[in-house]
């Protein structure tokens, strides 16, 4: 089970494909918070729950789905 102090701002997220997410913001609850302003997130803060993440590795957030399935899945933040 990943810990959410293994988490840190400005980590990359990224799918089970290598596919970029986005990036770390910072983590609320259960729940990692992605920067709105990066290339991958859009224009809004969007959650996903530390339940997807497979693995903290090189300085990024490895994700057990493909950036596709997450970005479909993940819950938008106003």
């Amino acid at each position: 089970m990943i810990q959410a102090s293994q988490i840190r701002e400005h980590m990359e997220v990224v799918g089970s494909d290598g596919g970029h997410v986005g990036k770390v913001d910072h983590v609320k609850g259960g729940d990692i918070e992605l920067a709105k302003l990066d290339l991958g997130a859009g224009l809004k803060h969007h959650l996903i729950p530390l339940s997807w993440v497979d693995r903290v590795q090189d300085e990024k957030v490895c994700l057990n789905l493909t950036k596709d399935a997450a970005k479909s899945a993940w819950r938008e933040v106003h």
